[in-house]
């Protein structure tokens, strides 16, 4: 499998884009969260698309669907985080709301791939969709 393939995916463009701006917004915790607030809510917004990466690395539906849940707890755990450091005030309104908004939107695509799996469809070889694993979630222009 195309070791970059996970590129093309909607979904990790938006989660990668999270986990970005939730490192930009944590530049200004205060110091002393560097090792608690700070560090927990980089891992778990940094663990969505990671864990989107290597599902999509695995070899079967399986594995994938395993993935994207544990990258779904993963954003629960970090939309929670933001809300708790907004309380905190550690970030503003405005950054809050665009964090949210982008972890939302994520939220939606990670259970859009996974949502099929959850009905009785027919077995599908997910290698059989390439170029694009997850074609509903890719903005390619094959998928698109």
């Amino acid at each position: 499998m195309d070791a970059v393939g996970y590129k093309k995916l909607t979904v990790w463009q938006k989660a990668d884009e999270l986990a970005y701006q939730t490192y930009l917004a944590t530049r200004t915790f205060p110091r002393e969260e560097m090792f608690g607030i700070t560090a927990q809510l980089r891992r778990s917004a940094l663990s969505v698309p990671t864990n989107i990466v290597e599902g999509y690395g695995r070899q079967g539906k399986k594995e994938l669907k395993h993935f994207a849940n544990v990258a779904l707890g993963s954003l629960a755990e970090a939309r929670y985080l933001l809300d708790f450091s907004a309380r905190l005030e550690y970030v503003n309104a405005e950054q809050h709301k665009k964090l949210q908004d982008l972890g939302e939107e994520v939220g939606r695509l990670l259970w859009g791939s996974i949502n099929p799996y959850y009905r009785n469809e027919p077995e599908t070889n997910i290698l059989t969709l390439a170029p694009c694993t997850l074609m509903l979630l890719c903005s390619c222009d094959l998928c698109s």
